[in-house]
């Protein structure tokens, strides 16, 4: 199948979907409230990889192995990929699957031209043992079928991005073992977003629920370009220990650009206690079903009713405290933010329009 819906049961076979479509899928059904959408499969991949000769090119281009310190060759060699890619046609058969997803997506809705995020899901992304969590990029507002196409496109040119490229061979891993599913899903209208850990990021308390949020979308916690209200729960009772207000002067209303927040709501806490305590609840049972502590994206969707308003946006492993009992090398002092958003590549908020999904590595 090119395209598959969050609900097809195949929707949650990783080898096909990537690590963000299959938690989706996982999450959907075991009744976890997720915006719908659907994903076009590592065999769209590989089909339009064959169908248009793109291998031989590929195969050509990496010919020579790479240094993942040569920042030179990486640079040359990705550009080159990358315009391989975006120069080529989308095979027909698989246009026309993506058109058809859309097209059943805006049904499901009840929207026209609904505004869908569109997200890379490599298969060989987001397990606890190598994590490209930050190196592909995500586009949000994303209006009409053939803009969902190109940026479908874009997503299959960020397989050989240089800084993609350096990462899979500094984790030993060929380029071309890659393959790229994408996630398109509905864009939440967010009075709300942020992070959820089922463990404290920066002492790996198993004990401690962690949330980070903003007004809005996303966008601004991610980009490091707010200080984000926390909220610290006690993991048995969910019980809220700790709301620390931010200090949040801008929201991404779309993901375009962002607008200033009224004076009166800079330190105005964004999540009620019951918001905490119930995306709280959400957190433990996605610790249950997945075994592991996770990492979640969350929003509080403005359009729907009190009580059916909490969102997940995507589920992963915590792949820095997963497995491991050493202490942290960084300053435990520090935000949660301020670590996440400076692993980020380039350490900076994404141009607008799009963002680097969170980066959640440990750097030493």
């Amino acid at each position: 199948m090119l395209t598959l819906t969050f609900t097809d049961e195949a929707c949650r076979d990783v080898r096909e979907t990537g690590g963000k479509a299959k938690s989706l899928a996982d999450m959907t059904a075991n009744g976890l409230p997720v915006a719908p959408g659907f994903a076009v499969t590592a065999e769209a991949y590989r089909h339009f990889i064959a169908a248009t000769g793109l291998a031989e090119t590929i195969d050509r281009l990496l010919a020579d192995p790479l240094d993942a310190h040569d920042l030179a060759a990486l640079e040359r060699t990705g550009q080159a990929l990358m315009e391989a890619v975006r120069s080529t046609q989308v095979p027909q058969d698989l246009a026309d699957s993506v058109r058809a997803a859309y097209a059943e997506l805006c049904a499901t809705t009840g929207l026209d031209d609904v505004s869908v995020a569109v997200r890379s899901s490599a298969t060989s992304e987001d397990s606890a043992g190598a994590s490209f969590a930050g190196e592909f990029e995500t586009w949000v507002d994303i209006r009409g079928a053939e803009d969902v196409l190109a940026h479908v496109l874009k997503c299959y040119e960020s397989i050989f991005a240089p800084r993609v490229l350096g990462y899979a061979i500094e984790q030993e891993l060929d380029p071309r073992t890659i393959e790229m599913a994408v996630v398109v899903q509905k864009v939440v209208r967010a009075r709300a977003a942020g992070v959820m850990f089922t463990l404290s990021p920066t002492s790996g308390d198993r004990s401690k629920i962690v949330l980070e949020a903003s007004w809005g979308l996303g966008l601004a916690v991610v980009g490091g370009e707010v200080t984000p209200d926390r909220f610290l729960v006690d993991k048995i009772g969910l019980e809220i220990a700790d709301r620390t207000p931010g200090d949040k002067r801008i929201e991404y209303r779309t993901g375009a650009a962002p607008s200033p927040v009224d004076p009166s709501r800079y330190a105005e806490l964004c999540l009620d206690d019951a918001e905490v305590t119930a995306l709280a609840a959400l957190g433990k049972r996605l610790e249950r079903i997945h075994g592991s502590a996770q990492d979640i994206e969350f929003a509080v969707d403005e359009e729907l009713p009190e009580g059916s308003n909490l969102v997940l946006l995507q589920c992963r492993p915590e792949t820095v405290w997963s497995g491991t009992e050493r202490k942290p090398a960084f300053d435990a002092s520090a935000g949660m933010m301020s670590w996440i958003t400076g692993s980020i590549s380039g350490g900076t908020a994404a141009a607008a329009g799009h963002t680097h999904d969170l980066a959640h590595k440990h750097s030493a």
